[in-house]
């Protein structure tokens, strides 16, 4: 009798399979009591599907100057390096060109005819009030001083593009050279010139940047197109930096396709933060689509030899493992895609992975 109860509670601390389904597992009250299991029907839920972008970060074009020289010339002296700082109306060059020589000779040159106009209409007028000179004459002359103060003055704003204070020039103060400045506070980005080089005017002598103001292109698909709207929030990252999150929204969509089947849109992150670099490659993901769909918590599928699975109820304390194929996992519940396989049925939904053991151990066992 001792030996018949001890076979007895044995049987009831095991799992009993059974006969010929190994994918059926039993529990005993003790088992039970030990692993409570808790069951659910599948529930709709709101799953949300990621789009995983990739993009890189830019300026906009007001936050970028490319440095050239009006008139072009030879490039007397730099101190710039790539990356370094600088700041609104500094010098960051200078151009040394004759035709800065030439251009002041005909300045003070207009000036000095503007000045005798001016003299010779004041004494004409003085005439003409006395009536010792006609109104003819007095009109030629005044015709005669506009003339020279319109060349005077379209000289002058020559000599403004090439950075040369008109007021500043005189007959003892005639320079062949003219300074080239910094518009923007940022740093250097692209030096294409070296000390002595000709350029002209067409030449990008050097790209400055101000980073206070970055935004993040994002390249996508055609067929993804419709699914971003303007405002939508987005979470971007970089590969050297994954951990770091940066927020952000779409502010602009592309409507342009190239030839790949790609569209640009601009995002806008939040904060000002130095380390994006423009020409920095970034990841972004956008929550699109959201949906509901027939769904477990993801603690209830249970993987085995590479397959996924789920334990339904079959009767009390049976449980049978099956199949399952699942899609889109958030906020801990996972999408069923074989939902109709499984409509109706109670899905073990906590303990899963213990049945999986208890199952699994058996089938050594036996």
């Amino acid at each position: 009798m001792v030996s018949c109860n001890e076979q007895d509670n044995q049987q009831q601390q095991t799992i009993q399979q059974n006969p010929g389904d190994e994918n059926v597992v039993k529990l005993t009250d003790a088992q039970l009591k030990n692993a409570p299991i808790e069951t659910m029907t599948l529930s709709n839920q709101s799953i949300s599907q990621i789009l995983r972008l990739n993009g890189k970060i830019d300026v906009p074009p007001q936050n970028i100057q490319s440095v050239s020289a009006a008139l072009g010339g030879y490039l007397k002296s730099t101190n710039l390096i790539a990356g370094m700082p600088v700041s609104n109306g500094q010098v960051i060059a200078t151009i040394e060109n004759p035709e800065f020589i030439k251009l002041q000779q005909d300045y003070l040159t207009a000036k000095s005819k503007y000045q005798f106009a001016e003299l010779d209409f004041n004494r004409q007028k003085t005439l003409n009030e006395s009536k010792a000179s006609s109104d003819k004459v007095m009109q030629l002359a005044k015709a005669e001083m506009d003339n020279q103060q319109i060349q005077m003055n379209a000289i002058a704003q020559s000599l403004r593009l090439v950075n040369i204070n008109p007021a500043h020039v005189s007959a003892e103060r005639i320079t062949k050279s003219a300074p080239l400045y910094s518009s923007i506070t940022g740093y250097v980005s692209k030096i294409n010139v070296n000390i002595g080089k000709y350029v002209t005017a067409s030449d990008v002598l050097f790209e400055l940047v101000n980073p206070d103001r970055v935004y993040l292109n994002l390249s996508v698909f055609e067929k993804d197109l419709q699914k971003l709207t303007i405002g939508q929030r987005l979470s971007a990252f970089n590969n050297t930096e994954p951990e770091k999150r940066y927020e952000g929204t779409i502010q602009l969509i592309s409507r342009n396709i190239d030839e790949e089947g790609m569209a640009t849109v601009q995002c806008a992150l939040v904060g000002n933060d130095r380390r994006l670099v423009p020409g920095s490659y970034m990841n972004a993901e956008i929550a699109v689509a959201t949906s509901f769909e027939d769904a477990v918590p993801a603690e209830s599928v249970v993987n085995f030899e590479g397959k996924n699975f789920l334990f339904v109820e079959e009767s009390k304390q049976v449980y049978r493992l099956v199949p399952v194929e699942i899609g889109l996992e958030e906020n801990g519940y996972v999408q069923v895609m074989n939902a109709a396989e499984l409509a109706g049925k109670n899905i073990v939904i906590k303990n899963a992975y213990t049945l999986l053991m208890k199952l699994k151990n058996t089938e050594g066992e036996d």
